[in-house]
């Protein structure tokens, strides 16, 4: 390597270093626009065979905006609001804190006052919540820029996205063929992550929920919303959430409910998961339920929420880059270039 070349090199490390550096507060966002792109992408393609590309990308936007942000954002203050009132369902009595404040007073021969000193604990993070507004303006504003970052990218990668792909098929220094493998493999990861796994586990989640709403079940909307969360991890799923209410059922003195729950959600639940799945993923890419896990989990503490979806897509990706570096490396080790 000459100076020349290394010297590029360096220069192409720190400008790395630095735009990372720069879109690294904003990650979940730009993860949320390369998402959305990558689904809305084909849509844009038939737009603009009537439209320009700029009339059909923001066609698309308004499209995000109606159909993904607003169903999310409305979920998420049905959950929220769910939440709030499990809490609040909570009766001091039903705790039994009198045994309790007997109990530790035998035990410690101290005196505690569970009631007043959860209060006094409850005043004091009011205290500190109140002394955090101008931290709580910080995150609200910080959203609010991301939410529009994230919808600028949106608009720009559907607008310009042949013009990025043609460049890094142009930088990539691989033969054309060995690159459309390559996408193509990508390509069929990310939608078997997507309309494999996440699309069955919203519908899974979705029809255990209706399971709980049926049959009673206080504060149905939370639970349904972990359902569709658990359901992203295959061999968990929705039993962590659904066998529970059975028992619940029983120990309300509900016994047919509690059946017609346990018949529901094993038969029908069962077959989405058991059945559905199978199908949709193998049309795609054959994915192991361990890629899934560990990519779901290990997503999660790197990428945050995004990791949910992304996770699996980035094992996936090294899998499809090694399959594609074992088929065509004879030939590339020939010294083969860019065709």
């Amino acid at each position: 390597m000459n100076r020349s070349k290394g010297f590029l090199l360096v220069l192409v490390a720190i400008f790395a270093y630095l735009s990372w550096q720069l879109v690294a507060p904003f990650l979940q966002y730009v993860l949320v626009a390369i998402l959305l792109a990558f689904v809305l992408y084909p849509l844009q393609k038939r737009l603009e065979r009537v439209v320009s590309p700029t009339i059909s990308a923001v066609v698309l936007v308004i499209v995000a905006v109606v159909g993904f942000v607003v169903p999310f954002v409305l979920v998420a203050f049905v959950v929220v609001d769910d939440a709030v009132n499990i809490l609040g369902e909570v009766d001091p009595q039903d705790l039994e804190l009198a045994e309790l404040e007997a109990r530790l007073e035998e035990e410690t021969g101290i005196e505690v006052d569970v009631v007043e000193t959860v209060a006094d604990s409850a005043e004091q993070i009011g205290t500190i919540l109140v002394e955090q507004t101008a931290v709580w303006f910080g995150v609200l504003t910080h959203t609010l820029i991301g939410a529009g970052l994230a919808l600028f990218l949106l608009y720009y990668l559907l607008k310009d996205g042949d013009e990025l792909l043609s460049w890094l098929r142009e930088v990539t220094p691989l033969p054309d063929d060995v690159q459309d493998d390559f996408y193509g493999e990508l390509d069929q990861v990310m939608w078997a992550v997507l309309a494999g796994h996440v699309l069955i586990a919203i519908a899974e989640g979705v029809i255990a929920g209706l399971g709980l709403f049926a049959t009673g079940i206080p504060n149905a909307a939370f639970w349904t919303f972990v359902m569709v969360v658990l359901s992203l991890v295959p061999l968990i799923g929705a039993f962590l959430v659904w066998g529970p209410a059975v028992v619940y059922l029983f120990a309300t003195g509900e016994p047919a409910l509690a059946i017609g729950l346990a018949i529901y959600s094993a038969i029908v639940v069962g077959v989405a998961d058991d059945y559905l799945r199978p199908i949709v993923v193998d049309r795609y890419a054959d994915l192991s339920p361990a890629i899934i896990i560990l990519g779901v989990l290990g997503g999660i503490y790197a990428f945050g929420i995004m990791g949910l979806f992304f996770g699996p897509v980035v094992i996936g990706a090294l899998l499809a880059t090694v399959n594609v570096f074992d088929e065509h490396y004879d030939r590339l080790s020939d010294g083969a270039g860019p065709s």
